[in-house]
């Protein structure tokens, strides 16, 4: 293949611009807020779960002391209707009324002990209200922490995507003044060799492989038409020589 000096090193143009496009697509997808957000939702995951359980344990709770006073209020009243009873000379049998004061006595140990139990769903609920609060608050922490490192992840997609784009259309006008047979041979070779199709000849070296030319091959390219398009024996790229090449 042939083609004309100038069009061989505008070829490095274009490969620069690749590289350079690599480097921001890399960066892009290597951004340190991708890995904080990861990291973050997961704590904010976890968060979510330990406070809904905690919610659940707090409204269970709640219901249960509101059984618990509502079974202290009914053996409240119906103490208090006893009582009334007794104190109203109603009763006047000794065996009624001893039964009667028994039933009241009963009564107010059962409440006692319904009391207690209702003090202890009231701790309970405290601790289960303290437990909400407290992943709340760290929820909602993490939460910010999210959206900061969203904001700042999307500003630098703002940057990148504009330099892209740039360099992109850069690109576009370099690769479209070399020859398509050309462009098309490093494409394929780009594809091939992780990127790079076309290396500068630099002082007996390839800049692509980094390897030295033997002395056999150094002669042979010293020897090609400057409009030939030489390849390196050890890489297979594109090699462009350039004043610098030591020919």
């Amino acid at each position: 293949m042939n083609a004309a000096p100038a069009d061989q090193i505008r070829l490095l143009d274009v490969q620069a611009l690749d590289v350079r496009l690599q480097q921001l697509t890399h960066k892009r997808r290597s951004l340190p807020e991708h890995a904080e957000i990861e990291s973050l939702t997961k704590d904010a995951t976890q968060l979510r779960d330990l406070l809904v359980a905690a919610q659940t344990e707090e409204s269970d709770t709640a219901r249960e002391q509101t059984k618990a006073e509502q079974d202290v209020d009914q053996v409240r009243q119906r103490a208090a209707r006893d009582q009334q009873r007794l104190d109203s000379g109603a009763v006047t049998s000794p065996k009624d009324l001893e039964n009667l004061q028994r039933e009241i006595t009963s009564l107010a140990k059962r409440q006692g002990d319904l009391e207690d139990v209702v003090l202890e769903v009231m701790e309970r609920l405290e601790s289960a209200q303290e437990r909400v609060a407290e992943l709340t608050g760290r929820f909602s922490s993490v939460q910010s922490k999210i959206e900061d490192a969203t904001a700042r992840r999307d500003a630098a997609f703002e940057t990148l995507d504009g330099e892209i784009a740039s360099v992109t259309k850069e690109r576009e006008v370099i690769a479209a003044s070399v020859p398509a047979d050309l462009l098309k041979l490093y494409e394929k070779l780009r594809e091939q060799q992780g990127g790079v199709g076309a290396a500068k000849l630099y002082q007996r070296t390839c800049q692509g492989c980094r390897q030295e030319l033997s002395i056999t091959d150094f002669n042979e390219v010293r020897a090609a038409a400057p409009d030939t398009v030489v390849r390196c024996e050890n890489c297979r790229r594109i090699l462009v020589r350039t004043s610098d090449s030591g020919l």
